[in-house]
């Protein structure tokens, strides 16, 4: 299951970039969400934490890495506006993610991925 989640992140990350080529910015701001997601996931199964819900997954996430320093308040900073721009774009139909917006995110999600994968293989 680790390695499964962890592909997703990846897969998730390939979706969000060819998305982008073609200017679908909400689609792109789901996909983004869901990398690192499932990242998340992949970290937590590896660690022996049962989530059921999003917002469990990132509760979880806070408490376990962020407060404990192997994650970065801007980790989570990025986890969370992902998730909020996920779901305002998802649900929202005012509301518009833009490439200006969305653009800057793309390498923090690569590190945040990477960060993962290492910690996955580190065991």
């Amino acid at each position: 299951m680790v390695s499964l989640e962890y592909e997703r992140a990846c897969s998730c990350l390939k979706q969000a970039e060819g998305n982008a080529s073609m200017d679908f910015w909400d689609v792109v701001a789901n996909r983004l969400y869901y990398a690192v997601s499932h990242a998340v996931s992949a970290l937590l199964i590896k660690d022996g934490y049962k989530v059921g819900t999003h917002k469990g997954a990132m509760l979880m996430f806070g408490q376990n890495y962020v407060k404990t320093g192997i994650f970065t308040a801007d980790d989570s900073k990025l986890y969370s506006n992902l998730q909020m721009m996920r779901e305002e774009s998802d649900y929202n139909c005012v509301y518009v993610t833009t490439a200006k917006e969305m653009q800057p995110l793309f390498e923090p999600v690569r590190e945040f991925i990477a960060k993962v994968g290492n910690l996955i293989k580190k065991d």
